[in-house]
């Protein structure tokens, strides 16, 4: 066994391990070679102090082979595009919705040419970023003016901000959600400076709980859609247009955080049924916000639609400017928003509402097209099966729905499920899959037809690779 000193003593010097790699890193910004050859000589540095097993002497070929594999990662884009094979369409952790051809192509017009962000053409005076897409808004949701920002959670915080500051916001217990990242309406509330007042118990609020508590110290009236999370048995809530009487009494503004967000009835395709922006704003509510990355299937941001005089205080409250979207947000949303106004167009032209929509037989030819593809060239190694599974929306959306889906299953000879789970993570476009008893599931609907050449030929490369000598 080679003792730590030895091993230390025998760690190649930077200068001399940049100099013997410069022939082969020409094209790569020296700066960037110099700090990955660092990193990687220091985390073996770091291994042999901390004893750590399998520290060996190598040669000067193995070192040159580990410092340009470092050097090679290191010169890559930490943002990589991968293949979603879990099943989850609006997957928060792989980027939510993905974005059409005609939203990409809006956002790449966008960054190439000067735009008219904030330039009226008409007057030739400075113009409104949000007068791009606030008519479009309108036009679909049947709200009297919209404002947009860069996330819904901005969109709650700058509307209470406005709304109730310094003042008391009431809101059924049984809504005060957590949803990803710790964000939590409480603390949303206690942020923007209001005072949470909390009414009803966990699963049943009446409107005579909110009545109750009403008083010279109230702002607003709360409602939160539970989307990412059911409660169910012995429940009750107040209808939004039971609140809306109920504020026009006491002349209050009533706001609803919608989560998601969604402008078309998914219902009448097997999914439950979720309020859309359109019928909360024929219920009366004043404001209402929702999230353009979820069910929209546009890019994050966060719209905030209602009546025009509670809109215009929020476009003129400071905290707006930091909270602003940018012009790819602006392009690539008021393209996905286009789509609206023909119902059948977004169905099939929102990739989000496309794969959420799409018929469970379509999803199976996928799955035996690339079964097909190659299935022949690794059934010695790798057992193959075509497989029922449920697939999810994500997003905090409809959390106990299922969507029924078929994938394609793989489970390897010579090696286990999770060495084939990470392999398939290192791939040069990484492929991302769930496992279920004891088989890695690639699940056909979150893959695109377009998707499905490329899939097959790194999966083939990938276990023509792993196969014992």
């Amino acid at each position: 066994m080679t003792d730590k000193k030895q091993l230390l003593s025998a760690l190649p010097k930077i200068d001399e391990a940049l100099a013997g790699l410069a022939d082969k890193t020409v094209s790569i910004p020296a700066q960037l070679v110099k700090s990955a050859v660092r990193q990687c000589i220091d985390a073996e540095r770091q291994r042999i102090l901390q004893n750590a097993p399998n520290c060996t002497l190598l040669s000067r070929e193995q070192w040159e082979e580990r410092l340009l594999k470092a050097i090679s990662l290191k010169n890559e884009m930490n943002l990589r595009r991968v293949i979603n094979g879990t099943g989850v369409v609006i997957h928060t952790n792989l980027g939510r919705s993905i974005l059409s051809a005609p939203m990409v192509d809006a956002i790449q017009q966008a960054g190439a040419h000067y735009t008219n962000l904030e330039y009226d053409l008409v007057s030739g005076k400075r113009g409104s970023r949000y007068s791009l897409v606030e008519e479009i808004i309108c036009d679909l949701t049947g709200a009297e003016a919209a404002l947009v920002v860069n996330n819904n959670a901005a969109a709650v915080l700058l509307a209470l901000d406005t709304l109730a500051n310094g003042q008391e916001v009431i809101v059924s217990r049984g809504q005060l959600v957590e949803i990803g990242g710790s964000f939590r309406i409480p603390d949303v509330i206690a942020k923007s400076g209001a005072h949470l007042v909390e009414v009803g118990a966990t699963n049943r609020t009446h409107l005579a709980d909110y009545e109750k508590v009403i008083s010279d110290a109230t702002a607003l009236l709360l409602k939160v859609h539970t989307s990412n999370f059911r409660v169910i048995g012995f429940t009750s809530e107040v209808s939004a247009e039971e609140l809306v009487a109920l504020a026009r009494l006491k002349g209050l503004p009533v706001m609803e955080d919608l989560g998601s967000g969604c402008l078309v009835d998914l219902s009448s395709f097997g999914l439950p049924k979720e309020p859309t922006v359109q019928e909360i704003v024929k219920a009366g509510v004043d404001v209402i916000t929702f999230s353009g990355d979820k069910l929209l299937g546009g890019p994050q941001a966060g719209l905030i639609v209602g009546k025009k005089e509670f809109i215009d205080r929020i476009k003129r409250n400071p905290l707006n400017r930091a909270l602003r979207i940018d012009k790819f947000t602006l392009a690539s949303l008021e393209a996905v928003l286009r789509n609206y106004y023909d119902l059948d167009q977004a169905l099939t032209k929102i990739p989000t509402l496309r794969m959420l929509t799409q018929p469970v037989d379509q999803i199976k030819k996928r799955a035996k097209r690339l079964m097909l593809k190659i299935h022949a060239s690794i059934e010695a190694i790798c057992a193959m099966s075509l497989m029922p599974t449920i697939s999810r929306v994500g997003g905090g959306a409809m959390p106990e729905h299922g969507l029924p889906s078929w994938a394609v299953a793989f489970r390897p000879v010579h090696m286990p499920i999770s060495a084939l789970e990470k392999g398939l993570r290192k791939l040069a476009i990484p492929v991302i899959g769930k496992i279920e008893d004891d088989s890695l599931l690639l699940d056909m609907r979150t893959i695109d037809d377009k998707e499905i050449a490329e899939l097959a030929a790194s999966l083939l490369n990938f276990f023509r690779a792993s196969q014992p000598s």
